[in-house]
């Protein structure tokens, strides 16, 4: 799979058991395999994050849309407020993103990148990528199909808050990372520590 969709849903306060148990209820949509359910705990709270790999487009589309015409996502509508759904294309030099035990903590990060320069950032991240994962995994980083473009995304999980500080640091002290002409052509840069739900593929 290498098309994906992330679902923020923005949940009631003290609801999250609920939309964890519809989550895991709810099963695969056809077409669909479900890799990420997580709560965020640093940046904006109170929100539920749902990553899927799609085998298609037309299994996202179909998806898109059932879940818009249904009104319901994933049987736990009275507990939502908001609905967010980003589609991504994973950067091409990476495998699919499957489900893995990796640590406690995940970091979502999402960076908009100036027009026409999708392609260079995914260029220099593959060559630093392989010798940055030497130090925490990636789970994968993807570019998106929708909504405010250009932009990606790229997942890393910690084993803690505290082991994600220091690999962070050692990475940039040894100049290994960010990539090596990467951040100048950055617009915005946003991250979303979140943990992830008992059931959750990726944990």
């Amino acid at each position: 799979m290498t098309l994906y969709d992330l679902v923020t849903l923005t949940v009631k306060i003290g609801t999250n058991a609920q939309v964890f148990e519809s989550i895991q209820a709810s099963g695969d949509a056809p077409g669909s395999k479900l890799l990420g359910c997580w709560y965020s705990d640093i940046g904006t709270l109170g929100q539920v994050l749902v990553l899927r790999g799609f085998e298609s487009e037309a299994a996202l589309v179909g998806e898109r849309k059932r879940m818009l015409l249904e009104g319901n996502p994933f049987g736990c509508g009275e507990c939502v407020t908001d609905v967010k759904i980003d589609s991504y294309a994973l950067f091409p030099f990476l495998p699919p993103i499957e489900p893995a035990a990796h640590g406690g903590i995940y970091e979502l990060r999402v960076y908009g990148t100036k027009l026409a320069s999708l392609q260079h950032t995914i260029d220099v991240w593959e060559k630093a990528v392989p010798e940055r994962t030497q130090r925490s995994p990636l789970v994968g980083a993807m570019y998106a199909l929708d909504g405010a473009l250009p932009r990606f995304l790229n997942i890393w999980p910690y084993a803690s808050v505290d082991e994600r500080t220091r690999i962070r640091a050692e990475a940039v002290k040894d100049g290994i990372w960010p990539p090596k002409g990467g951040p100048a052509h950055l617009t915005t840069m946003e991250s979303t520590i979140c943990v992830p739900a008992p059931f959750s593929p990726l944990r």
